[in-house]
């Protein structure tokens, strides 16, 4: 990750960046543009474990934004054990950085090397693009990942706070909340009771978003696409010969055959005619698997009525 996209440390000399010096704790404050709001408790108690045992390998990263006062950039989860083993002074390396550089930095050490929740994560990458006019592709390449990616994950932002606060206190999981994107405000907090009250899968919170909204239960398609799967595989099995064979070369001899060319071709045709479904479906599906990955939504519904294929494409206008 191109620290360089957002600006930071341009003016820094290598020597300022190398000299470590002693900091009291009691003189060093949390970092205001923390992305993780939720600190696994016995994680730092292992991390002063480690630091009691083999001492701190990596100094914390400070600037002084008043004199004597200073402010984490990068190492928070540092700081905690420190102070959870009483350590009166750290060892930190101190820089010059604006407000804007600060927060920016602490963004991308924090999604760079903590393994934040899918909301901490878009509040990151919402905040990166406030501070630093970026948009969403300038993002994601400056990230290196896709612009796609980056568009789900600032969704989840969508959720009205209750459920982001149930994301973050893994009380539901991050499946469970994009079922809920299309639901209003009181219909997502009724949901989200429902959810934690009855322990609800994500199929079945799936479900249930589905009958809210009026729409096929995704339970009920993936059932009818495996029914029609096995459907398929059945007909395969009992009736090999309809399977299309490799082209081969006409010989003298073959063309002396007319009977065994009046049973094939029927079969031949039949296959074709499936495979050619097949074929428009599959680029249809191509077609829709390309706009979702340049950022757009769409539902689909697909059903397999034994005569026909039927797909049903949905495209919100708010996208």
């Amino acid at each position: 990750m191109a620290f360089s996209l957002f600006g930071i440390g341009k003016n820094n000399s290598d020597s300022t960046k190398n000299k470590v010096v002693e900091v009291k704790l009691d003189q060093i404050i949390p970092n205001r543009y923390q992305p993780r709001k939720v600190f696994d408790q016995d994680g730092i108690r292992e991390l002063a474990q480690t630091i009691d045992e083999h001492g701190l390998l990596q100094p914390i990263v400070l600037r002084e934004y008043e004199p004597a006062k200073y402010e984490i950039i990068a190492g928070e989860r540092r700081y905690r054990a420190m102070k959870l083993l009483k350590w009166e002074k750290a060892p930190a390396i101190i820089e010059k950085m604006s407000d804007q550089e600060t927060a920016s930095l602490a963004l991308i050490e924090n999604l760079q090397r903590s393994q934040l929740s899918s909301v901490e994560e878009a509040q990151a990458y919402r905040q990166l693009m406030d501070l630093n006019h970026l948009t969403q592709s300038q993002l994601a390449k400056g990230m290196g990942k896709s612009q796609s990616f980056v568009a789900n994950k600032l969704r989840l932002l969508r959720l009205i706070t209750p459920v982001q606060t149930a994301i973050l206190d893994h009380r539901i999981s991050e499946r469970h909340g994009r079922a809920l994107l299309d639901l209003d405000e009181k219909q997502q907090r009724d949901m989200l009771m429902r959810i934690v009250n009855e322990r609800l899968t994500v199929r079945q919170t799936e479900d249930e978003v589905a009958r809210l909204l009026g729409r096929p239960l995704p339970s009920e398609i993936a059932e009818l696409k495996a029914a029609a799967k096995r459907k398929e595989l059945a007909s395969l099995e009992s009736h090999p010969e309809e399977v299309p064979a490799a082209p081969e070369e006409t010989t003298p001899a073959k063309k002396t055959a007319p009977k065994r060319k009046a049973v094939k071709k029927p079969k031949n045709n039949k296959a074709k005619q499936v495979n050619d479904a097949r074929l428009a479906l599959n680029t249809i599906k191509k077609s829709i698997k390309m706009a979702t990955t340049n950022g757009f939504e769409i539902r689909t519904q697909e059903k397999d009525s034994g005569d026909a294929y039927q797909l049903t494409i949905e495209i919100p206008k708010k996208q």
